[in-house]
């Protein structure tokens, strides 16, 4: 079959389907784009734990598809066109870079639902956004680590400049400083999502300044292997997934990105008709961001000052970014009790004031 006339019969095909989202369908194809392996252990997991979720939630009504490692760029649209061709309903599109070909394929394929994980753009119609607010997750380790360090230096490893990560390493901070004064944090960019090799020097870059608590926003357990080569002497957290493996070892405790929910959700929706486009952002309150088990290697009073963190950001009454606080340069952000608003933090691009150091361009 000629491209042309493949094309037409996709469009006719996709034609035919629109109306059957507004009914709801008897069967979903949901796809999902991972930027890493699923046996990453960390990130690309999670997601893959979600589509997993959808299965057993749906059995026989959903088809999953998936691939791995697509890289965030060209062959990202083109994984994506292929996918929109193949009959795909729902495509789940699970890394911050893939958000502009995620548009630019949502714009031609109208009838066919795209989902970007920690974007903003919503340039057409059929693009949902969805998020968790990681940053709530990071404050508690940041009492974690504040209370527990003993060289009063903390460390963060970063993966890109984005808003995510930054409101991440200044919410960590905030609160390791609300506990410690004296604390300090050391940040090092690894400038990728997912390479061991990578994430293990940056680690070691961190032991070797005499940081003894380490956080990350990398995707692999390469951090906590660092970490466990210390003899005991530096703790870490899981990350995006629980990293059990490491609980008689370094991980304290995790963040643990609990995408499962939403999948249903959103797959559900598309099954029963109900389907619209949104912008989600969900925390610990609505259980995408959960809190691993805090393990003995944590004393009792601050395992207790951690959780009660956990319940009251749950419960509203905290807001880990909470005023006064100032930027890095001195200058004015959040008067006192003022909380920072969801925009603020969306395009956060500036550390806050205590951390040395530039953000990357």
């Amino acid at each position: 079959m000629k491209r042309r006339n493949l094309l037409a019969s996709a469009a006719m095909g996709l034609m035919l389907a629109s109306g059957a989202f507004a009914q709801g369908m008897d069967k979903v194809k949901a796809c999902f784009v991972y930027v890493g392996p699923i046996g990453d252990g960390g990130w690309t997991f999670q997601h893959h734990q979600g589509a997993m979720a959808v299965q057993e939630e749906f059995g026989d009504k959903v088809e999953i598809q998936y691939q791995e490692s697509v890289p965030e760029g060209a062959d990202a649209e083109r994984v994506l066109t292929q996918m929109a061709l193949g009959g795909c309903n729902i495509i789940f599109t699970t890394s911050f870079g893939y958000m502009d070909a995620t548009n630019a394929v949502a714009a031609k394929f109208p009838d066919v639902k795209f989902e970007h994980a920690t974007g903003f753009k919503r340039d057409s119609a059929n693009v949902s956004t969805y998020n968790a607010r990681f940053y709530e997750g990071r404050a508690v380790e940041g009492v974690i680590a504040g209370r527990m360090t003993k060289s009063n230096k903390i460390g963060y490893i970063g993966s890109f400049p984005i808003p995510e990560v930054v409101m991440g390493i200044n919410s960590y901070y905030l609160a390791a400083k609300k506990v410690n004064p004296d604390v300090q944090l050391s940040v090092v960019w690894a400038f990728t999502w997912f390479d061991p090799a990578k994430e293990a020097d940056a680690a070691k870059a961190l032991i070797d300044q005499g940081v003894d608590v380490i956080a990350s926003h990398t995707d692999s357990t390469a951090v906590l292997a660092e970490a466990a080569k210390t003899d005991g002497k530096v703790i870490g957290f899981g990350q995006a997934s629980d990293m059990a493996e490491y609980k008689d070892g370094p991980r304290v405790t995790s963040i643990i990105d609990n995408w499962g929910p939403y999948y249903v959700k959103r797959v559900g929706a598309l099954l029963d008709g109900s389907y619209a486009q949104q912008d989600a952002w969900e925390g610990i309150a609505g259980g995408e961001v959960l809190i691993g088990e805090i393990t003995d290697k944590v004393p009792a009073e601050v395992k207790a000052e951690a959780e009660k963190l956990r319940d009251d950001i749950a419960a509203g009454t905290v807001h880990p970014f909470t005023g006064p606080i100032k930027k890095q340069d001195g200058s004015d952000w959040l008067a006192e009790g003022a909380t920072a608003p969801d925009g603020d933090l969306l395009g956060m691009n500036f550390y806050v004031e205590g951390i040395t150091g530039d953000i990357p361009q």
